[in-house]
């Protein structure tokens, strides 16, 4: 099944992220839209928008930022690979995404989780330490 055209050329923007898969519910759709987290064109924008093809849209979710070049119009959830073809992800985009993500996880590598708060043993570790470096 092929992403199904809407009849007549107009679908709002909350209807068409939902149908594209990048919410999964219009109404955490609409939450995004009215908080800021989608642009169209450059420009926030509201719900009701109407969406056309060739339109770009910037999309914050979580960490990464999406931009994404509308291709297609639809109001119809289907599958993954039907919602896929509403949509092209810009090159610049998806190399900022994958770079931020490197950089996510290469910080993590550098603050490595711990157990839980210090032992008593752990905390008399930490003040001679912060004492010798006061000392030098």
């Amino acid at each position: 099944m092929a992403a199904q055209q809407d009849n007549s050329g107009k679908v709002r923007l909350d209807k068409w992220l939902w149908a594209a898969r990048f919410f999964k519910t219009r109404s955490m759709a609409k939450q995004a839209i009215d908080g800021g987290k989608v642009h169209c064109n450059g420009a926030r924008s509201k719900s009701s928008r109407d969406v056309e093809t060739g339109m770009i849209l910037e999309i914050r979710q979580g960490w990464d930022e999406r931009t994404v070049v509308v291709k297609a119009l639809s109001d119809k959830r289907g599958g993954a690979p039907q919602a896929a073809l509403l949509y092209e992800e810009t090159p610049e985009s998806i190399a900022k995404r994958e770079f931020e993500a490197e950089k996510r996880k290469a910080q993590r590598a550098m603050n490595p989780i711990t157990a839980g708060r210090p032992t008593k043993q752990d905390r008399r570790k930490i003040h001679r330490f912060k004492q010798q470096q006061l000392e030098e």
